[in-house]
């Protein structure tokens, strides 16, 4: 059952009223029937709606929970909808909605063309939702280019392929019957064509995406979260400027690679992306960020701002200033390391209990303790986990582990003669001391006829005492530390959208070369990457915590067969419909406010010799 919206204008007055319908096969397929009236629940929160409807559904199946039975409203329409039932004449055979009678042979009786409908239905009505076929079609594209760019979109949320394997895929799944489209003369040619057209138009969809998302989730719009990432290329990319090599957040520094920077609100919502070069440095980029920001959402004057400590430098924050922006940052470790003496002091900390992640409500809990001061103009968060002691000392041990194998390694290739001149020694020296950066100030390496590696047990003592501590500053005066803290650990959501992207969408790694390709395959991902959060963030408003890759797979067994019933007469019909959906695929879709209803079903008659 659903609740649709009814109005009515009436003397100069616009009257509404909301009606409980239900879904009826008819011989011209799946109709609406209304089963009653409901006045105006406008007044009511729409979360309250949709229990209403449920609970009167449950009742008029005889499931109502023990709980429900003394809800009077309920019990009132149900026992309206009783009565209009009883008092309709029953329908002549042959009348609408009465099912034709046919004689079967049971033992004959076969299914064929299974298709895998539920996570393309449900891929699809979010791309509906989002108005993405209007807003292609804004951009001049027609309707064989928007069809084929939603089955891309859907190939990247659901099973990830490149564009050769992309067209077998789509016929083995029911988009062929959702979207109506013969796919059998689709090839790789024609979708890296598409490509090509969508590039010039990335921009205007990415503005047009905020505006209706903003809209339909009433999402926020004062705090931006900016991260960055990387993704690696599968070959040489000789033709490919962006394709260098740099820092890989995916350990394969032997790939070229492109950076890939985003912008996403406190939701998780994509804002912005932009494609840089593979060897761009993080803190060279923000300044092109916040233009692509003010291009695409209207940047406006005293939004928050939100970035990572590889971002912390002064050009940055004047930048963010002279933007009349805020901005709350994690500072760079030599500034951390001056508050030793604060970080040791335990008096003014407040311990703040940090909730577990809305994706994984079973998550353990890490306890955090915070503490505000200000200097210099400026708000500093000092923070301190016990869960985050050990992580950062296995990273120093593991680093340490390996900068230990180094020098061992260069002082036998010295020993043996196999390194002799000193301004190459010096150079190994100055390249061991980049490498690891995070250790290598707790040795004085130097070279005098021999490798001398000089442990500095004051340096490494100090580093012990500020395990599971960070700093954060801020331009902001008006938050408490606890609130500071939640505005920049919310800087986990770009994170989780760089995981996304990576894993379920296989934005990594890039088989194109040429840039425009490139940049618009990042986009396709961008953009199924817009569906998977609006699924997300639908199932979290009904309080259902869970990832999209979870209901990817309870949706699959959802499919679309066509059933084959030979009669006696030596005819044959046969139906192309959706399965009954399992209870958990039906829940989803309710959560969801999907119908079950996937396509309408047909009906073919066949004969003897046509069969």
């Amino acid at each position: 059952m659903y609740i649709r919206k009814s109005t009515r204008d009436y003397k100069g007055r616009t009257y509404t009223n909301y009606v409980l319908v239900e879904s009826a096969q008819t011989p011209k397929g799946p109709r609406q029937k209304t089963v009653c009236s409901l006045g105006d629940l406008s007044p009511r929160p729409r979360e309250e709606w949709l229990r209403l409807t449920r609970k009167i559904e449950d009742a008029l199946l005889g499931q109502e929970r023990l709980v429900d039975r003394g809800d009077a409203e309920v019990a009132a329409i149900v026992r309206q909808v009783r009565e209009q039932r009883d008092k309709a004449p029953p329908q002549p055979p042959g009348a609408a909605g009465d099912s034709e009678l046919i004689t079967v042979d049971p033992s004959r009786v076969t299914t064929e063309q299974h298709r895998e409908a539920g996570p393309v239905h449900v891929g699809f009505q979010f791309w509906q939702r989002l108005s993405l076929d209007r807003i292609l079609h804004d951009c001049g594209l027609p309707e064989t280019v928007r069809q084929l760019a939603c089955a891309m979109v859907l190939n990247r949320l659901i099973a990830p392929a490149s564009e050769h394997a992309m067209p077998d895929w789509m016929r083995r799944t029911a988009l062929v019957d959702i979207l109506d489209v013969d796919f059998d003369g689709i090839d790789d040619d024609r979708l890296y064509r598409l490509l090509d057209r969508l590039y010039p138009h990335r921009a205007t969809i990415e503005a047009a995406l905020v505006l209706r998302e903003r809209s339909l989730f009433n999402l926020d719009t004062t705090v931006y979260l900016y991260d960055l990432t990387s993704t690696y290329f599968e070959g040489l990319c000789a033709r490919n400027e962006k394709a260098k090599l740099g820092h890989s957040r995916d350990k394969r520094s032997d790939c070229k690679q492109v950076v890939v920077g985003l912008v996403v609100n406190r939701d998780g919502f994509p804002i912005a992306h932009e494609t840089f070069t593979g060897n761009t440095r993080d803190h060279t980029t923000l300044a092109t960020m916040l233009d692509r920001l003010a291009e695409r959402a209207g940047l406006k004057e005293g939004a928050t701002v939100v970035i990572d400590r590889g971002m912390a430098y002064d050009e940055n924050l004047a930048e963010l200033k002279k933007r009349n922006l805020h901005y709350v940052v994690a500072s760079r470790q030599p500034e951390r390391d001056r508050w030793l003496a604060d970080f040791e002091d335990t008096d003014g900390f407040t311990p703040v209990l940090r909730q577990p992640s809305p994706l994984n409500s079973g998550q353990r809990k890490s306890t955090i303790e915070v503490k505000i001061q200000t200097q210099d103009e400026q708000t500093y968060v000092l923070c301190r986990s016990e869960q985050r002691i050990a992580k950062d000392r296995a990273i120093r041990t593991k680093q340490e582990e390996r900068l230990r194998a180094d020098i061992d390694k260069l002082t036998k290739r010295i020993a043996n003669g196999r390194l002799v001149d000193v301004a190459k020694i010096n150079q190994a020296i100055g390249r061991l001391k980049e490498r690891y950066p995070r250790v290598a100030r707790y040795y004085n390496l130097t070279y005098n006829g021999m490798l001398n590696a000089e442990f500095d047990a004051d340096k490494h003592l100090h580093a012990e005492r500020l395990d599971g501590c960070y700093l954060l500053k801020t331009s902001r005066k008006d938050l408490s530390g606890d609130e500071l803290w939640r505005i920049y650990i919310l800087l986990t959501r770009a994170e989780n959208a760089f995981r996304d992207m990576k894993s379920p969408l296989a934005v990594r790694p890039i088989w194109h070369h040429r840039e425009r390709r490139v940049d618009t395959h990042i986009f396709l991902c961008v953009l199924a990457y817009h569906l998977l959060i609006s699924i997300e963030k639908t199932l979290l408003d009904h309080g259902v915590h869970t990832s999209w890759a979870t209901v990817r797979d309870t949706l699959k067994t959802h499919h679309i067969c066509t059933v084959v019933l030979p009669t006696d007469d030596g005819a044959c019909l046969r139906i192309r419909k959706a399965a009954t959906p399992d209870p958990d695929v039906k829940q989803l879709y309710r959560y969801l406010d999907v119908s079950a209803d996937i396509i309408k079903p047909q009906r073919t008659w066949a004969n003897p010799h046509s069969d």
